[in-house]
């Protein structure tokens, strides 16, 4: 009969408690590399965290910092640019400028304002012909006219207008339309009837009253007459 002595008894009850120790042992080598590499992995996360975060700020700050364009220098690039163009097509060589609305003409070089005079131009009114359907409209002609014909002492050749605004009949000779002293002492023709002429009326200078012609006074008519060639451009407006 076998008997066990009270010590390999003892080692008997022992052995569940050995057993767990050598478990629990056995678990921790298990997880120790298994936790090493999740910290590991936790160091790399948190390292590109704060990289990621670096690169993020300093990103924003280069945004921040980054120099803007300067809005006036756009501009002033945009107005140095408008002028060129603008000087591209101002006309060279002496030209007439003459502004209806405040009745001024201007002679010019380029740029330059050789001279300035106060003249007269169209009234704007109409006039009917009570006999027919026709009607005129005193307006001086906008737009880029040129010098085609200059006269000395020119003679007005009267047209139906002038006869029907003052009530008289028309005359049936060539000779009773012809009056002189009327335009001055110089024409310069714009072409369609229309003159750059003298005025026996220079107390309305500065004033629309024309029909549609350009009057302009004695001493600036004669500087126009001497300095503006055939050819030279007139731009009305």
């Amino acid at each position: 009969m076998i008997t066990s002595s009270p010590q390999h008894s003892e080692n008997f009850k022992r052995s569940p408690q050995k057993t767990k120790n050598y478990l629990r042992i056995a678990l921790f080598w298990l997880l120790l590399p298994i936790g090493t590499v999740l910290l590991l992995f936790g160091a790399v996360e948190c390292a590109g965290l704060y990289i990621g975060n670096k690169r993020a700020h300093d990103v924003s700050l280069a945004v921040v910092t980054s120099p803007v364009p300067d809005s006036g220098s756009a501009k002033k690039e945009d107005a140095a640019s408008l002028q060129k163009k603008l000087a591209a097509l101002t006309p060279r060589g002496m030209y007439v400028v003459i502004d209806t609305g405040r009745n001024l003409l201007y002679m010019k070089n380029g740029d330059e304002e050789l001279h300035k005079a106060i003249i007269s131009t169209g009234s704007g009114k109409t006039l009917q012909d009570p006999n027919s359907a026709k009607k005129w409209v005193f307006d001086t002609p906008r737009g880029v006219h040129t010098i085609k014909t200059k006269v000395k002492n020119p003679l007005w050749v009267k047209p139906d207008w002038a006869f029907i605004e003052e009530n008289e009949a028309l005359p049936k000779k060539f000779n009773d339309r012809v009056e002189e002293g009327m335009m001055g002492d110089y024409a310069l023709g714009i072409g369609n009837g229309y003159f750059l002429h003298g005025t026996m009326y220079s107390r309305m200078l500065g004033k629309s009253v024309s029909h549609g012609c350009v009057r302009i006074g004695d001493a600036d008519l004669e500087k126009l007459y001497k300095e503006a060639p055939v050819g030279t451009k007139v731009y009305i407006f």
